[in-house]
């Protein structure tokens, strides 16, 4: 049996931190799914499409890319998933996570939950850091893709 991940997010934008759990869940599973969350309520800076475009831009060709509404657990199901892949960086991450982790558990007791901790050099970038910062004129390259600083730059704050 091939196991399947999905690592969900808004990823508004994806930040190298994130491309870093992605990479380092494709040694873990033979099949990597990033899920981009709609996030309507969150009311994002890109387009959905954008989200997955930028995504697709980001990280390796073998990594599958899809966009999603409606319940993690559903999404997983559909896509024969096993397992939910989060990035954590500080114990904020992980409080918010294990919550979301006992609700899926919950409502799929056949999902598991694994985390990546973030690389070190990396934990401290977050996608809404990284759109303040571009708000306010920084570079950004450090943080991002070249596809992603490309994005940010074409936004209109």
């Amino acid at each position: 049996m091939s196991s399947i991940a999905v690592i969900p997010g808004t990823y508004d934008p994806i930040t190298l931190g994130h491309v870093d759990v992605i990479a380092r869940a494709q040694k873990l599973f033979d099949t990597v799914i990033v899920a981009v969350a709609s996030s309507r309520e969150k009311r994002p800076l890109f387009s959905l499409e954008k989200r997955i475009e930028l995504v697709k831009a980001s990280v390796s060709p073998e990594v599958e890319v899809f966009g999603f509404s409606g319940l993690l657990v559903d999404f997983c199901a559909e896509k024969r998933a096993q397992v939910v892949v989060k990035g954590l960086r500080a114990t904020t991450d992980f409080e918010y996570e294990l919550a979301q982790a006992d609700i899926n558990a919950k409502l799929n007791p056949n999902l598991e939950s694994v985390y990546i901790m973030a690389h070190p050099e990396l934990g401290y970038i977050s996608s809404s850091a990284v759109r303040e910062m571009a708000r306010l004129g920084a570079d950004v390259a450090q943080f991002v893709t070249p596809a992603v600083k490309t994005a940010l730059a074409e936004v209109d704050f």
